[in-house]
């Protein structure tokens, strides 16, 4: 038996081998009966891709058959230059069948509901058999294949895909007289088969057989299947409520692709993102450059500044995504500020201490979301200030000088340095930054928080588990010990006394210490994963993965608090009597040691310029979809500011974090799956770009001072590691640089079907991989060294990451490769 293709209709021709009985003659005297059991699938996106293939005869009624299929791409309607896609929606806006929130999973279940719609609308002159329609709909029903469809395809990164969230079915009748649409939003994705496994939303177009070229089912299916290519779009219908206001995001969205497609270069165009903030026309170029940068970032954001407060409270799921990513941000940067300022305290001693730290960051983070520009950006104070603290420690003690004094000396060069450079739009450089740079230094970020868990592990151990009075001494070594027993035994038991309470051997401590480390980090892993497992319905997992993080922390605390209260945990250290606000005494300061502080000043200046633009940059990036653009100058000179106001009252200073800037945006993004080849790849659909969960949080950070020393003191210190490790771990997710690490030990049959994998040589990935291994290896080797001064060049490595993309990398791997490998 053989299936070949004619216009809309699948030919099945049987030779005289498949049976020997003789096939009875057709009026026009074929002898093989036609069957219209496949038209055209029409994809959009796709060239065409026409396949035959032989199939082997069985019973007439349960025979298998192989389909032609052919896949032909068709342009979206254009609602600015066509008359009838208006006219579409606006007649079938008002007659429109809906069926909302169906809980249907199987394709037959979800097609007998529409077509039961149809027959429940009373239609004078019209037969219409649900029986029937069925048989239309399918080209083979018990495969369950339908006849014509309608696909969604989405460039990303380079690659074709299939959205697989909706899918828009064909129908032709002869028994019926005009056309009907109904739309069918399910209450749970369901899987529909190839190209179609997480569909949300099924439009079901019925027309006549016989209709006007520019009314067939096909034209008002393109009018439809465009309308739901948006996929904010799509995102607003799943909050609608009621049938009326379903009917109105339609209505609206019409609306706005008119007025878009009105102009021609925006006929094309569905996603409209904010232009590039470092290109001008030149119109735009001002008669002045010197600040140009800031004027501009505010004419960007300006305008939006108020609906930064109205869209953390207005939308489908936003008052859910307010509390969920609030309590989040308040853990990610309460938490570490714990751990910096023990850190900070025990380098300056006592100087700076914890409550310092959360005034810090309650003072910058509330500034910052009330004043920056882009208001997703978190600050936070970091390791590497950390480290720039100890070494003006080091150098105010070795020269005699004011700590407080050099302290904010420093703080205040640094200040200066960069409004210079938001002032001279030194910014623009970051134009030179691509995603190569970015992921370097996140994943740098990434090793230096385990490099901050694995530590703290080691010195427990070191501490409590391999001390040598956990290893009883052996005959030998007894002799010996009792010659020098007299000498030692009451310094040894002084030590013991103050540091760990006369038990010096504490293996218990150390195995606490690990279980509740690891324990944060799988409880919170496994929670954040949890909208990957089938468990619960879809609205249940996205709960409990928009509160792993602080479930995480608060259950791991009460076990080590509580649950193993007998083991005793030392607190993290705590000094009541600091001052928040003394004046430091730069008058104090000698000559010499302002222009010295201005050298360190000029340095720490680096850091801070490329750890906030980095994070802006990786925080608007164009695949996070944020609509309400970029304010590089302005944020650094905010920044500025806020750290100049922190310098004179020796308070930590604050810049934008990694990874906590992108986690920030991703916990306020509603995401959408799609699959391909048994991988799954998350894409945004939405961001709530809100100043509400910088604001709430940090005032919470702030009412956290008067927590202090409890109940803040009942988190144990490894709970606090245990964070480090699970920000580090959630960085990773979308990291293209670790996903080409992976590739290096994936058996090649295995490799995800990315873009850069079917663009680029296998050879030329992982040339690539290793360059940027390369130079993340120096990177670590600076920025780990046990040499502090070797640390202050760490910033201007950061600097030569550009130049070396875009000067070296060209000349070892061709550009049109690097265009895949290196895109956004």
């Amino acid at each position: 038996m053989f299936i070949e293709a004619s216009g809309n209709k699948i030919v099945i021709r049987r030779d005289t081998m498949d049976s020997p009985e003789k096939e009875p003659s057709s009026p026009n005297g074929d002898t093989s009966p036609s069957y219209p059991l496949l038209p055209t699938l029409t994809v959009e996106g796709l060239d065409p891709k026409p396949r035959t293939v032989w199939i082997n005869p069985q019973e007439e009624n349960e025979f298998d058959a192989l389909l032609h299929a052919k896949f032909e791409k068709i342009p979206l309607k254009d609602f600015g230059a066509e008359v009838r896609a208006f006219r579409d929606v606006e007649n079938f806006l008002d007659r429109t069948l809906l069926v909302l929130n169906l809980d249907k999973y199987g394709l037959d279940e979800i097609l007998e509901a529409m077509l039961q719609k149809i027959k429940d609308d009373k239609t004078d002159g019209e037969k219409f058999s649900t029986e029937e329609s069925m048989e239309a709909v399918y080209s083979h029903h018990s495969a369950q294949v339908l006849k014509k469809t309608i696909y969604g395809t989405t460039r990303s990164e380079g690659g074709v895909y299939f959205d697989q969230s909706w899918i828009c079915a064909l129908c032709e009748l002869p028994s019926v007289s005009r056309r009907h649409v109904v739309i069918c939003r399910l209450e749970n994705p369901a899987n529909l088969g190839a190209n179609s496994q997480d569909v949300q939303f099924v439009i079901l177009v019925v027309a006549p057989t016989k209709e006007k070229s520019t009314k067939t089912a096909l034209e008002t299916g393109r009018t439809f299947s465009t309308i739901f290519s948006d996929m904010s779009f799509r995102y607003q219908l799943h909050g609608a409520t009621t049938e009326e206001e379903f009917r109105n995001i339609l209505r609206e969205r019409t609306r706005q692709l008119i007025r878009e497609q009105s102009v021609p270069e925006n006929r094309k165009s569905h996603l409209h993102l904010p232009k590039n903030p470092f290109e001008e026309n030149e119109e735009e170029k001002p008669r002045c450059p010197f600040g140009s940068g800031m004027v501009q970032d505010i004419k960007r954001r300006l305008p939006h500044y108020w609906s930064d407060y109205k869209d953390g409270i207005i939308g489908y799921k936003t008052p859910q995504k307010l509390i969920s990513t609030t309590l989040f941000l308040y853990f990610a940067c309460v938490l570490p500020n714990i751990a910096f300022g023990m850190l900070n305290d025990n380098n300056t001693n006592g100087a700076i201490g914890v409550k310092k730290i959360l005034f810090s960051q309650c003072a910058g983070g509330i500034l910052f979301a009330l004043f920056g520009g882009q208001p997703l950006i978190v600050l936070l104070t970091t390791a590497p200030l950390a480290l720039y603290t100890k070494i003006i420690f080091s150098i105010s003690e070795d020269f005699d000088l004011d700590f407080n004094a050099m302290f904010a000396c420093v703080g205040l060069w640094n200040c200066f340095f960069l409004i210079v450079y938001s002032v001279t739009n030194v910014s623009k450089l970051m134009k030179f930054s691509s995603r190569s740079t970015e992921e370097i230094f996140s994943l740098f970020i990434t090793f230096a928080f385990s490099a901050d868990a694995i530590k703290d592990t080691i010195k427990d151990f070191n501490k409590y588990y391999y001390t040598p009075d956990c290893f009883p001494p052996t005959n030998t070594d007894q002799s010996l010990n009792n010659l020098t027993s007299n000498t030692s035994f009451m310094s040894t038991n002084v030590s013991d006394t103050a540091d760990d309470n006369q038990h010096p051997c504490m293996k218990e401590n150390s195995i606490l210490f690990l279980l509740l480390m690891l324990g944060t980090v799988w409880f919170g892993i496994t929670m954040f994963n949890f909208t990957k497992t089938p468990f619960l319905t879809a609205g249940k997992r996205e709960l409990l993965a928009d509160y792993a993080l602080p479930a995480a922390v608060l259950i791991m605390s009460f076990f080590g608090s509580y649950v193993f209260r007998a083991v005793a945990l030392k607190p993290f250290k705590y000094v009541a009597e600091t001052t928040l606000f003394n004046l430091a005494p730069l008058h104090t300061l000698p000559w010499p040691a302002v222009i010295a502080a201005a050298g360190l000043g000029f340095s720490l200046s680096l850091l801070f310029f490329m750890d906030q633009n980095i994070s802006s940059a990786l925080v608007n990036t164009p695949s996070n979809k944020l609509k309400k653009g970029a304010a590089y100058h302005w944020d650094l000179f905010t920044v500025a500011i806020i750290n100049g106001f922190l310098s004179i009252f020796t308070l930590p200073w604050v810049h934008a974090a990694l990874p906590h800037s992108p986690l920030h945006v991703k916990a306020l993004a509603d995401m959408e799956e799609r699959v391909d080849q048994g991988h799954v790849q998350q894409i945004v659909v939405h961001v709530r770009e809100t100043r509400l969960t910088g604001i709430i949080s940090h005032i919470m950070i702030g009412l956290s001072m008067f927590l202090l020393p409890y109940p803040l003191s009942y988190i144990p210190s490894p709970v606090l590691d245990g964070l480090f490790l699970y920000v580090a771990i959630t960085a990773l997710y979308g990291n293209q640089l670790f996903d080409r690490i992976q590739l290096f030990f994936t058996e090649q049959s295995a490799y995800p079907p990315n873009h850069y994998i079917r663009r680029v040589p296998q050879r030329k990935i992982h040339t690539f991989t290793v360059i940027q291994l390369l130079q993340l290896l120096v990177l670590c080797v600076f920025g780990f060294s046990p040499i502090p001064y070797m640390k202050m060049v760490f910033p201007i490595l950061i600097m030569f990451l550009m130049p070396i993309r875009h000067k070296v990398v060209p000349k070892i791997i061709s550009q049109k490769y690097l265009s895949a490998l290196d895109g956004h």
